[in-house]
């Protein structure tokens, strides 16, 4: 089928093509089209340019076993009560062994798989860091132009680190569960700093109070500002859905926030310029890791172990080389009737 029919099918509703765009994506990014995109990833992203940036992007982080999943399948069901169209991209960790994912996620959200208005799709890391797949971006794009009003990324269980997330979501939601150790480890775990708002999940349990005291201390540290948002921590118990209504109201409250202040604009220009400048330095890697590009490297490197070069100036020339090189061949592009407005 022609990209062009594929993008208008998707924008119809039709969850088979948003699917199969999303696939394209993926093997697109991540496949023998480069790291810096297939012909047929590139197609569909020129299609479906005009149509993105109109969907929230709700971003959902936190360690393994914080309850993510379960917190995303309560917001599912929050918001379609409110009428929303929802799309969850779930990114489940690969196996550096075998390369294989358990794509858990699928499992965890069953309630909702015979309803047309929610798409869920699993998506494994593939080796990409950071708590999310390299082809993330473009299928949150791929969700957008399709006409969801929400989109959910549910990040792999992640550490204290892994904060690639607040670069892609408009609200980013930092899950925590009591038991996360003391006052010491939460304020320098640095995957708080990225928090919109907080939510203690499973707060049935002991230790929830002192891990709300903990979180309140951390952002206490903080400088926020006079126009600034302060996070608020919200307790839940997601599996009985207790709590669900209080953080869909604090997240209304730092969507119009966001609006009203300017940050939303800020935030989604500062999202292109990540995408635009990763894609260009894959660009940039793939053209280094081929000949000539290659042989030059391996020549400077032989330079700076010798002695003979400082690192800073053999990635001086190699930059010159490459920027005063004619272009490298662009991968074929589809041809132009295959593309639809």
């Amino acid at each position: 089928m022609r990209v062009g029919d594929l993008v208008d099918r998707a924008r119809g509703g039709d969850p088979r093509a948003v699917a199969r765009l999303v696939s394209i994506v993926e093997d697109g990014a991540d496949g023998a089209g480069g790291a810096d995109g297939s012909a047929e990833l590139r197609a569909i992203m020129r299609a479906i340019a005009a149509a993105a940036g109109r969907a929230r992007v709700l971003g959902l982080t936190g360690a393994p076993g914080v309850g993510k999943s379960t917190t995303t399948s309560a917001l599912v069901r929050a918001y379609r009560r409110l009428g929303k169209r929802v799309g969850v991209l779930a990114i489940d960790p690969s196996s550096p062994f075998t390369g294989g994912a358990l794509l858990g996620d699928r499992v965890r959200m069953q309630d909702h798989a015979t309803d047309r208005d929610v798409f869920i799709r699993s998506m494994a890391t593939r080796g990409h860091l950071g708590g999310l797949a390299s082809a993330t971006p473009q299928a949150l794009r791929v969700l957008d132009a399709a006409g969801f009003d929400l989109i959910m990324i549910e990040t792999v269980g992640v550490g204290q680190a892994e904060v690639e997330i607040a670069s892609l979501a408009d609200t980013t939601l930092v899950l925590v569960a009591p038991g996360m150790g003391d006052a010491i480890q939460a304020a320098k775990a640095g995957i708080l700093e990225i928090g919109d708002v907080f939510v203690l999940n499973k707060a049935d349990r002991d230790g929830a109070q002192q891990a709300v005291r903990d979180l309140r201390n951390m952002i206490a540290l903080a400088d926020w500002g006079e126009t600034g948002w302060k996070p608020p921590i919200v307790s839940t118990v997601a599996v009985r859905g207790e709590g669900i209504d209080d953080l869909v109201a604090r997240l209304d409250a730092h969507a119009a926030w966001l609006e009203s202040s300017g940050e939303l604009a800020r935030r989604r220009q500062a999202r292109a310029l990540s995408e635009v400048a990763a894609i260009a330095l894959a660009g940039l890697r793939a053209r280094m890791g081929g000949l000539p590009g290659e042989a030059r490297i391996g020549q400077l490197a032989e330079k700076v172990a010798a002695g003979k070069l400082d690192p800073y100036s053999a990635a001086d020339e190699l930059i010159a080389s490459m920027t005063a090189a004619p272009p490298a061949a662009r991968l074929g592009r589809m041809p132009a009737d295959d593309i639809q407005d």
